[in-house]
This record gives C-alpha cells, sequence and structure tokens, in this order.
C-alpha cells in the first residue's frame, strides 16, 4: 500500500502504525 507516485518495488519508508507515506527510505 504505497502513493501511486512511487514505483512499485522502489524502496520506501512507511509508518506502519498508520500507513502514511514517511518518504524514501
Amino acid at each position: 500500500n504505497v502513493p501511486l507516485f512511487i514505483k512499485e518495488g522502489e524502496t520506501i519508508k512507511i509508518d506502519t502504525r498508520t500507513g502514511a507515506y514517511m518518504g524514501r527510505a
């Protein structure tokens, strides 16, 4: 479950408690 502007398979940082996009990992 990632924002649409993030390519699938790209490593990103997600707040696992809220699912909020936090930026690139």
